[in-house]
């Protein structure tokens, strides 16, 4: 499963299975906030939001942003990882 940024629609999204499972962003003053996740039904409890959110956070950072973590979701992900809890920052 791979991540498209959808830069003209301010999201990353992750085809699985013919659904679409996202996370919506804002840019101000040059940092990105990931503000929504969304895992459509058919897929939630398959460890799909996880790896949404975890392949969001290596995509932006490839692309240079700095993320701010608004989403109760994303922000769990990034605080339970070592990984990423330095480098995504809570709001």
């Amino acid at each position: 499963m791979s991540i498209i940024h959808d830069k003209e629609n301010n999201k990353f999204t992750m085809d699985v299975d013919g659904a679409t499972a996202f996370v919506d962003y804002k840019i101000k003053n040059d940092k990105m906030y990931l503000v929504y996740s969304e895992v459509p039904t058919s897929l939630r409890g398959k460890g799909i939001g996880k790896q949404l959110v975890e392949k969001t956070f290596e995509k932006l950072t490839q692309e240079g942003y700095k993320a701010i973590a608004v989403c109760g979701y994303v922000k769990a992900i990034a605080k339970r990882s070592d990984k990423w809890n330095t480098i995504i920052e809570q709001a």
